[in-house]
């Protein structure tokens, strides 16, 4: 857009107008579209964040969606894979709760739920070694897709820190990622 950008009428929400909120819903209908983007930038910047592993974040996400997509999972797996830590930047205490809010609008309930808890199923690999309570994933056994949380974190998670491991580049994954970001379910479309 050149020039001055417009803006609303209002300086509280209840004074706006029709007009208003119809060049705000155009405005937010170009800013959701630059999402993939925008995500894509956040995978990049986890090339120089936290250290102490032998690979970058970004190399784990990599691993962990290279992996997925080698076992024939689902695009909507692959990218959830993917972005499974992106959260690690904003909310390292709750890193599973922000990747999977980014996901929701575009993945199944499934996915979802496997990404929002994969946190609490992955201590089951270490939090005995810090005075954690490694069975903390038990709290939800029963639940219909518990045995696909812990696979997830078998599968796609705890053994994607390995320098040998050979991982698609982010290239590769790409175009994976702007076709599942860039189609939210009906009821996040308003």
């Amino acid at each position: 857009m050149t020039g001055e950008q417009k803006t609303v009428s209002f300086t509280q929400m209840k004074n706006g107008t029709r007009e208003d909120y119809e060049l705000l819903g155009e405005y937010e209908e170009e800013y959701a579209r630059e999402l993939p983007g925008r995500v894509l930038a956040s995978l990049r910047a986890l090339e120089h964040s936290l250290g102490g592993y032998k690979v970058s974040r970004l190399e784990h996400s990599l691993q962990s969606a290279t992996r997925a997509f080698q076992a024939g999972e689902s695009e909507e797996l692959i990218v959830a894979a993917l972005l499974h830590d992106i959260g690690d930047e904003l909310a390292p205490h709750s890193h599973s709760e922000l990747a999977a809010a980014v996901l929701r609008p575009f993945v199944s309930d499934k996915t979802h739920w496997i990404i929002k808890h994969h946190g609490v199923f992955q201590t089951v690999y270490y939090a005995h070694h810090i005075g954690g309570d490694q069975n903390a994933r038990e709290r939800f056994r029963g639940h219909k897709w518990f045995d696909d949380a812990a696979k997830f974190c078998e599968d796609y998670d705890q053994n994607c820190f390995d320098p040998e491991f050979q991982s698609k580049p982010l290239e590769f994954f790409e175009p994976m990622l702007r076709r599942v970001l860039s189609a939210p379910r009906p009821e996040f479309v308003l």
